[in-house]
């Protein structure tokens, strides 16, 4: 039974799912959209909603949070430009993920995810 397992595991342990994670929020945040398999886009999703929710508010806490979270100061203070005033109305839903299809190398589930 799976009772209280929040998340996906993705076949790997807790420090390597935290920096996949990671990874992929910075590099969406650098980017706006991004390429990867559909799971690992479902896996970061709530994720970078909730990095973003704390970033509409531009606070000394907020920040503190974010680099917490993204160990990149360029990612945070990219982050806290665009934010506040893309996002400061709205009440969530700050990504879209889309399916292209399976990868031609081994049939993974392709989708793309960015930012609203």
């Amino acid at each position: 039974m799976r009772h209280r397992h929040v998340g996906k595991l993705l076949g790997r342990s807790y420090e390597h799912r935290k920096a996949l994670y990671r990874n992929l929020m910075i590099a969406l945040i650098e980017h706006r959209k991004i390429t990867t398999t559909l799971a690992k886009a479902k896996a970061v999703q709530p994720e970078i909603e909730k990095l973003i929710t704390i970033a509409r508010e531009d606070t000394t806490h907020a920040r503190r949070m974010a680099l917490s979270k993204l160990n990149s100061k360029v990612a945070m203070r990219k982050l806290f430009t665009f934010a506040p005033q893309d996002y400061g109305g709205r009440n969530g839903g700050y990504t879209r993920i889309t399916k292209l299809g399976p990868r031609l190398g081994d049939g993974a589930e392709m989708a793309v995810i960015e930012l609203i």
